[in-house]
Formats: C-alpha cells, sequence, structure tokens
C-alpha cells in the first residue's frame, strides 16, 4: 500500500478536489483551475456542498456520490472537516490525499487532537497524506498541477521536495524564469504521514528524474531518511538545504561529547554518511538545479577556466581553491595551440585570460584548444560584456562546440540585461548558465562531490556484527544499573573501552589513601591519582586530578589535599576514594577526544577533535554517525584541524593514524551495541607514533535503552 499510494500522488488516473469552489482569492478555486489547465487527461471531479458545477464541471455533494473511486483528492475544506472526509475516502479506496488545510492540536471530541483524528482515521482506511497545511503536488509530465501555486513550470528532469510552502512556490517562480524543468515538485507540509523516506524511495526509480532537491527544516525518522537516500544517492545527486543551523539544544549533557554536539552539526554528519550533498543558501540551491538540469554528466576537480578578463577568472580560481577543487594543468600542446590563437599577453596559464578585445573567433579557437586537453576535466567558459562583439553572438558562436564537448562545460554570462539572451541560448541547448564565476564554481564543485559520494557508497562495505566482547559488556552495565548507578566510574568506563579493544592505561580504584599508596607500589611510581565521585565528571575542575607523583609521601598529601579540595567545593558530592594509574610520559603525543552520544533523530553519533581541558573553548570537532567502517573514520580525522598536527613535522615523528581510525571504527560499533550508553567520553585520548591510549574516560547510562 505504501508504494502504491506515493505512486497514486505522482502519476494518478483520476483526481477529486474536495471543496471545489469558484469563490475568487480561495484555495478551492486555485486548485480547480490549476488542475483544468495544467493538461491533466484524467477525469477531474469537483466536489462541493453548495454548488452543481465547478468551473463548468458537474460537482458532486459528497464524495460517496463521486462517479469512480479517484487515486488522489485534494482536501480544501476547513480544517474540523478534515478527519471525517479522509474516512469517507478511505471507505471508497481512495489511496492519497493531499491536505492543503493546516489542521492543529485543538481537541476534538473524545480527547485526541485533530491531527491525531484525522491520522487515525487515515491509518484505518489505508489513506497516505500528504500534509497537511501543504501547498500540494505538481508533476508536469503528465499536466497534474494539484496546487494553489501561481504557475505551472515545464516538464523535466529535476525533483523538488520542499517542507516549506512558500520555499516551494518560489522554487517554483524561480525555475520557469530559468528555464528550468521540473519532474516534480512536492510540497510535504507539517509532513505528519507522508515524508522524505517515501518520495526518496519512489523518485529512485523514476527515469524522468535526474537529480533530486530537498528543502528540509527537520526529519522525523531518521532511520527510514538515511536508508532512502543511500539507495537514491548511487543512482542520481540528492542536494538538500537544511534550515535552522543555529538552533539552541536544550538536551541537559555532562560530557564534553553532549555538549559539543550540536544538532545541526548532527544533521550534517547525517547527510554526509546518506550520500546527500548540502547546500548553505537559496542561492547554492538554484546553482544545483542550474547544472544538474543541464547536465548529467560527472567530472573529476581539474577544471579549465577561460575568461576575457583577469578579475573574473581569479575569483573563479579563488572559489575553486577554497572549495577543494583543482586548477587544471595545460599541457605543453595546449599552452601552444593558446599562444597560436590569443595575443602576446594572454595569462599563458589556467585561468585563461584571453583580454576583454576579444573577438568572436578568439573565443571558438581558445575553446576549442581547451577542449582538447584531457588534463581538464571540465570547463568554466566566463564572459563580462564588451562593445566589441555582442554576449547573443558569442553564445551563438560558441554553441557548437559547447555542445559536442566530451567533457563537463558550464557558462557564466556575467552581468544582467546584455547577457540575458545569451544565458537563454545556452540553456536552451542544454547547457548552464550561471550570473556569476562563484556561482559555475558551486555548481561544478557539487558535480565533483557527487562523484566522489557515489563511488563511496557503492564501494562501501558491509556492516559489521556486533563486537564478541558484548556480552561482557552488558554484564558489567547490567550490574552497575542494579547498584542505581547513573554513570559508570573512571574503572568501569575503562573496563567497557578496553573490551572493545581500545587501549587505556591500567587503571585500579582505592577506597581511602592507605590503598591508594599500597596500590601505586605495586604499580611503580610516578603514578596519577584521581578522585572517585559519582557527582564529580570533570575532575581537574576541583582540583581533583594529581599528576606524576613520585613517592608514598607525595601521595598521601596528595590525597588528603584533594579531599578536602573537594569537601569544600562540593560539599555535597559522595567521595568514593580515588582511582590510581601508571603516569603515561610521551611528550609528543597529541591530546584528543573521541566520544558518543545520542541524537534523537539520527540515533548514536560519534565525536573527534581536539582534546584536553580546553576543549570546548578550542572547538576543534567533527561528528559521524555510527557505525563507521575505516574510511569512514579516517576522513572523520580529516574534517578536523587538529588533523594538521597528526603528520610527522620538525623532529617529531607522525602519530599512528590507523591506530586511530582503528579505535574510532570500534568506538563507533559500541555505540550501536549498547544502545544502554547515552553519553560517553574518552579525553585526553593519546596520539603519537607508538599509538593510541585513553588517559580518562566516563560514560552516561540512560535510564531506558531506545527501540
Amino acid at each position: 500500500m505504501k508504494n502504491r499510494s506515493v505512486k497514486d500522488l505522482l502519476n494518478p488516473r483520476s483526481v477529486a478536489v474536495i471543496g471545489a469552489t469558484e469563490r475568487p482569492h480561495s484555495v478551492g478555486a486555485a486548485v480547480m483551475q490549476n488542475l483544468l489547465t495544467g493538461g491533466f487527461e484524467g477525469p477531474i471531479w469537483p466536489v462541493s456542498l453548495h454548488r452543481p458545477t465547478v468551473a463548468g464541471r458537474k460537482a458532486y455533494a459528497s464524495v460517496s456520490q463521486l462517479p469512480q473511486c479517484p487515486d488522489l483528492a485534494v482536501l480544501c475544506t476547513p480544517a474540523p472537516t478534515i478527519p471525517d472526509l479522509i474516512a469517507q475516502l478511505g471507505a471508497i479506496g481512495t489511496p492519497m490525499a493531499v491536505v492543503i488545510s493546516a489542521t492543529t492540536q485543538q481537541p476534538c471530541p473524545g480527547g485526541a487532537t485533530l491531527k491525531e483524528t484525522m491520522l487515525q482515521a487515515a491509518q484505518q482506511h489505508g489513506v497516505r497524506i500528504l500534509g497537511p497545511n501543504s501547498v500540494g503536488a505538481l508533476v508536469p509530465s503528465i499536466g497534474l498541477n494539484a496546487s494553489f501555486a501561481h504557475t505551472t513550470p515545464a516538464a523535466g528532469n529535476i525533483a523538488v521536495i520542499a517542507q516549506s510552502g512558500a520555499l516551494t512556490t518560489a522554487l517554483l517562480d524561480w525555475a520557469r524564469s530559468a528555464g528550468i524543468g521540473l519532474s516534480c515538485l512536492i510540497s510535504l507540509g507539517d509532513c505528519v504521514d507522508l515524508d522524505f523516506s517515501d518520495l526518496l524511495d519512489a523518485l529512485s526509480e523514476d527515469p524522468k528524474t535526474h537529480a533530486i532537491l530537498l528543502y528540509i527544516e527537520s526529519v522525523r525518522d531518521g532511520d527510514a531518511f538515511m536508508a532512502a537516500a543511500r539507495r537514491v544517492a548511487t543512482r542520481k545527486p540528492v542536494i538538500a538545504l537544511k534550515a535552522g543551523r543555529n538552533a539552541l539544544s536544550a538536551q541537559a549533557v555532562i560530557s564534553h561529547t553532549g555538549a559539543l554536539a550540536g544538532a545541526d552539526e548532527v544533521y550534517e554528519a547525517a547527510l554526509r554518511k546518506a550520500g546527500i550533498l548540502r547546500v548553505n543558501t537559496t542561492r547554492e540551491l538554484y546553482a544545483a538545479a542550474e547544472l544538474f538540469a543541464h547536465t548529467a554528466q560527472i567530472c573529476g576537480p581539474r577544471l579549465a577556466i577561460l575568461s576575457n578578463g583577469g578579475g573574473p577568472g581569479v575569483m573563479a580560481a579563488d572559489a575553486l581553491i577554497s572549495a577543494g577543487g583543482m586548477l587544471a594543468t595545460l599541457s605543453p600542446q595546449t599552452r601552444a595551440g593558446l599562444d597560436s590563437v590569443l595575443p602576446p599577453n594572454w595569462s599563458h596559464g589556467n585561468p585563461v585570460d584571453i583580454v576583454g578585445d576579444a573577438p568572436i573567433e578568439r573565443y571558438q579557437s581558445a575553446l576549442k584548444t581547451l577542449l582538447a586537453d584531457d588534463s581538464a576535466d571540465a570547463v568554466l567558459l566566463i564572459h563580462a560584456p564588451t562593445a566589441i562583439a555582442p554576449a547573443c553572438q558569442i553564445a551563438r558562436a560558441c554553441l557548437p562546440l559547447l555542445s559536442g564537448a566530451t567533457r563537463p562545460v558550464i557558462t557564466c554570462w556575467m552581468g544582467g540585461f546584455g547577457v540575458e539572451e545569451a544565458r537563454t541560448r545556452c540553456r536552451d541547448a542544454g547547457i548552464a548558465a550561471f550570473e556569476t564565476p562563484e556561482e559555475g564554481v558551486t555548481a561544478f564543485m557539487l558535480s565533483v562531490s557527487w562523484n566522489r559520494t557515489r563511488d563511496q557508497l557503492i564501494t562501501r562495505p558491509p556492516v559489521r556484527s556486533p563486537n564478541a566482547a558484548l556480552a561482557q559488556v552488558r554484564s558489567l552495565i547490567e550490574t552497575a544499573q542494579v547498584q542505581g548507578q547513573t554513570v559508570l566510574n573512571e574503572h568501569q568506563a575503562k573496563q567497557v573501552l578496553a573490551a572493545y579493544r581500545i587501549p587505556v592505561v591500567e587503571t585500579r580504584i582505592a577506597s581511602d589513601e592507605q590503598e591508594a599508596v599500597r596500590i601505586a607500589t605495586e604499580m611503580g611510581f610516578p603514578v596519577v591519582m584521581k578522585i572517585l565521585s559519582p557527582d564529580i565528571t570533570h575532575k581537574s575542575d576541583v582540583g581533583g586530578v594529581a599528576l606524576d607523583i613520585e613517592t608514598a609521601a607525595a601521595l598521601r598529601a596528595s590525597a588528603q589535599a584533594m579531599l578536602r579540595r573537594c569537601q569544600e567545593q562540593r560539599p555535597t558530592a559522595r567521595l568514593r576514594g580515588f582511582t590510581i594509574q601508571r603516569m603515561v610520559r610521551r611528550p609528543d603525543a597529541l591530546e584528543l577526544i573521541a566520544g558518543i552520544t545520542t541524537d534523537p533523530t539520527f540515533g548514536p553519533v560519534l565525536l573527534f577533535g581536539a582534546g584536553g581541558v580546553d576543549v570546548e573553548v578550542l572547538n576543534d570537532k567533527a561528528l559521524a554517525i555510527a557505525p563507521l567502517d575505516l574510511a569512514e573514520a579516517t576522513d572523520l580525522i580529516g574534517q578536523t584541524r587538529v588533523s594538521a598536527r597528526l603528520a610527522a613535522h620538525r623532529n617529531r615523528a607522525g602519530a599512528d593514524v590507523s591506530a586511530l581510525s582503528r579505535v574510532l571504527v570500534q568506538l563507533a560499533q559500541l555505540a550501536v551495541d549498547v544502545p544502554e550508553i547515552a553519553e560517553l567520553d574518552i579525553n585526553p585520548l593519546l596520539a603519537d607514533s607508538e599509538g593510541v591510549i585513553a588517559l580518562d574516560a566516563r560514560i552516561r547510562l540512560r535510564a531506558t535503552p531506545p527501540s
């Protein structure tokens, strides 16, 4: 029923409009008018309590009087009528309803809200709902405009799925003005039933859709969303604009990891793992549509830039390098060819500045030469208007070369009225045309990113099986929970890590200073002593850590002073003694942090970054959704600034990044295997050429594991 319902939305054979009317400026009138003028060939049945005809069509007083069961019903009536109408549609077998009305939390008889009552009716009768609060659905290839949008787009290969009605209509208007055709445009509205995963699954197999644009405000089911996105992203690009980058999280956390893992950064990690390309502005979303509407080619990172001015070429090069692309190195043959057709003062490199007085023939010759160079994965043509040759004539002369190119080509026509015809000619010929060099480079890098992302998704290794030590870890956690612990002490936390083959420094518990001296003597000095208390999370904040203790006498003095400080600063804290561990002296090691937190939408999240006592101040971290493979772990490390310090430099050997990656893989697997863990910190995690070792760890348990 689920898949069939989505197909009934994208390809219905008949449509009923509930609440159809001819009243000016009403939703019911706008939906009827759009359906009738859009070119939809199936029957359109208006349902109206008050009119025998609507827009020249026979109207029906109720759903039960319709001549047949419609595949799709568009509900334009007031919100309180929606639950009963859904039940009526379900009773006659209608599989899909678009709810334009904005249902609310208004209570209904029986105690349930209006929205809950609507969903209950839908589930009882097997009706899927798009909305509520939806602008509607448009499928131009079949002439379907089941919306109250102000215009109908041309048919094309770009699909748009958006949670914002305003952005839906804005994208629609822009696409029409830019000559970009759409395979469908779906306004999800409040997204209480039909959501991103349903539509991504349906569009993954749609031959008319070459790329998918998403506007996301929130995701309801993280697992379903990511699974659907990964399936479709191996076949076609998915580009997302996610709103709410700076929303504050109200989650109460005790760990550095929990404090640092912001909601937007979790979305960033989730989109990356799902293979979705994220853009940050509406202009970048438009750039993605412009590119993928006109080319389905994917390419590598080497770009050749041709411009009739030095400034625009340098702007493009700056944007390219900043985005991680590469300026193509022109071959000697290409340089010689350009020398023969360009004036002596050309730039003699990439970007290729053909000089501002370039006539049409110079554009053609230089472009032909660049397109023949295999050292470039793509070519960007930039033109700023001059009085030498009109832009439209340059476009007309170059189009045969651009259309016949064996590698992707992108054009940028800088300016307004003077270059509009040139942009239109290129778009009509299937060539992407941008207004600024930066937009052209942004689009190019989206193609490069999808090329990399697709390859990574295709070569993804199988999901790892649970660790063999899982039973041991579960037993330890169950014992702690029986004893009423919500936070594992350092000794217990390190036992969990060791079970998952994460190297830890040996740590033992002493109930008092005499036992601390005995343990330290057995271990061998120097040692580290830390306060043991379920109520003190960050021990260094209260002077609860003593390093490099050389003698028994020094240890006794440190223990007494530590107890005194903790009692003064945390008088209500329960003090259970001390932990003792051997002092690790690795002067060249970097202090890192690795940790686990749980996101309510996407589940276990892994954090990695620069560690130590100033971890929040440094704020150098990256996030990934668990589980991870080695490639994903290595990529996670590379996203941080501290990764540069892991390499060998001056007289210091490089850190063992392979060992660090293995630790992150194991930690991510622990997060997946043991959902009882709400938060986990390893800080500091030392890394140097000898390997990796966890010096301190804390784990907070959740009262009830998530399903």
